[in-house]
């Protein structure tokens, strides 16, 4: 699997403060901490993109809807399609709870 390069004490230790969060204004908290406010937009935008990507919207929607660039959504889009699942597993979660 392409996450065992991730693996190493640091970023274990770096999930497990992030699983001790329990709730959105924590992860506020937390983040506004750990990241420059450039840092959690890229991030942040790029799971948006992630979730127009798995709704369907095409590039030029995307672009326009997140502010995006081609090269973003690319590397998203193949993160989705040969990554390790991990937009479509949180996509999937966050769908099935708020039905």
């Amino acid at each position: 699997m392409q996450i065992d390069k991730l693996r190493g004490d640091s970023l274990d230790q770096l999930f497990e403060a992030i699983l001790s969060l329990k709730d959105r204004e924590e992860c506020y908290r937390f983040f506004d901490d750990l990241c420059t406010m450039g840092e959690i937009q890229t991030i942040a935008q790029r799971y948006q993109v992630a979730r127009m990507l798995l709704d369907g919207f095409k590039y030029h929607q995307i672009e326009e809807g997140s502010g995006a660039s081609a090269a973003t959504i690319s590397r998203v889009k193949r993160c989705i399609n040969y990554g390790n699942d991990g937009y479509q597993m949180t996509y999937e979660r966050i769908k099935a709870h708020k039905e």
